[in-house]
């Protein structure tokens, strides 16, 4: 399922949304002209590894900083491949531009680099012994759907499903298409932890992560209007 639109109209130009979807574009074409050695070590350098804050020998020996905590910030803009990139884009489009319009640029741009933290923070949390980079827009993001599931829940997603070359187009309500994601990150989870020699492919922790933390954090950066204060 590709979301395509949304039915909710944007009152204002989300500078900020453009902007986090412009920096994610620039760093991953630039990572096209990189060699393969070096783009390796910039994704090891600037994406977040869990065991390189878990276990500084690890770091030291890959040659890694372990007290460079800057790559959980750094690793929201980076992402494993174009289709990586491609489907974060797609969300961040569709969903951040009314999360924006209703918290303003500045407290938006603080939000989302707080859910990108805590995402990023979850993900490490629960999968301290990772040796594989975390990366992507996606935990950030999943903070913006979070709001966006309480804020709009009656909105409506065009989304697409190709079936076999034909693609096929419905309207769902937003509350059931972004509760039915929130279940295949569960499902994944679920399935890790309780299954062995499972492949971690996805930042599953970082998506629920981010998640939960849009959902609880999302009112305290809605900008009020003066209607909305107690006299």
């Amino acid at each position: 399922m590709i979301p395509i639109r949304d039915s909710i109209p944007c009152n204002t130009r989300p500078y900020v949304t453009w902007s986090v979807m412009a920096i994610c574009i620039a760093v991953y074409v630039a990572m096209l002209f990189m060699s393969d050695e070096y783009a390796q070590h910039f994704v090891y350098m600037y994406g977040m590894v869990p065991i390189r804050y878990s276990n500084p020998d690890w770091a030291y020996s890959f040659g890694l900083p372990p007290d460079h905590y800057l790559s959980f910030l750094t690793n929201l803009f980076l992402h494993g491949g174009f289709g990586h990139l491609l489907m974060n884009m797609v969300f961040l489009w569709i969903f951040a531009d009314n999360i924006e319009d209703l918290m303003g640029h500045k407290r938006f741009l603080l939000f989302y680099i707080l859910c990108g933290l805590l995402a990023t923070y979850a993900q490490w949390y629960f999968y301290p012994k990772m040796v594989v980079p975390v990366v992507g827009a996606s935990g950030a993001i999943a903070g913006v759907l979070g709001a966006y599931f309480f804020r709009f829940p009656h909105a409506t997603v065009v989304i697409l499903v190709p079936i076999l070359f034909y693609p096929l187009f419905f309207h769902v309500p937003a509350i059931a298409f972004l509760g039915f994601w929130v279940i295949i990150q569960i499902g994944d989870v679920m399935t890790a932890t309780f299954l062995d020699n499972v492949a971690i492919d996805s930042a599953w922790w970082a998506h629920l992560g981010g998640f939960a933390a849009g959902a609880l954090l999302h009112p305290f950066f809605i900008e009020k209007k003066p209607e909305e204060f107690l006299i």
